[in-house]
């Protein structure tokens, strides 16, 4: 069984070689601004869960994303395979990261806060 520190070596070196194929290769328009923002892969090496995430994307976006990145998974594995070297490569499985979505809004209630004005009607005051 492979080391964590192996794992996480792998995980990381997906993460970068995706990053490329999608500036580079995946012309797709469907992910523009796409970000893959972690790779897991499983003690077994059998299964790579890709993370993704898309500034300002709704769901239907993040469902049309998903889709295509679904479609493309044959092409991404092989391309994988050829690029890092193992005797089998793990099935990619492709899933939305709502990370950055909530550190957004996390980032807008702290900023209400430190801003007891914000929110309020115009003309309201405290009393």
């Amino acid at each position: 069984m492979p080391s964590i520190a192996r794992t996480q070596r792998l995980a990381e070196r997906i993460r970068q070689e995706i990053a490329n194929l999608m500036l580079r290769d995946l012309v797709d328009p469907r992910f523009q601004m796409l970000s893959v923002t972690d790779v897991q892969v499983d003690r077994e090496f059998a299964f790579a869960d890709v993370y993704v995430s898309a500034a300002e994307a709704d769901a239907s976006r993040r469902e049309e994303i998903l889709k295509a990145l679904e479609g493309a998974r044959g092409y991404v594995r092989h391309e994988l395979a050829a690029r890092i070297p193992l005797r089998t490569f793990p099935q990619l499985r492709f899933r939305w990261d709502p990370t950055p979505e909530r550190a957004e809004r996390l980032e807008g209630l702290i900023d209400r806060l430190q801003d007891p004005g914000a929110g309020k009607p115009p003309g309201e005051t405290h009393g």
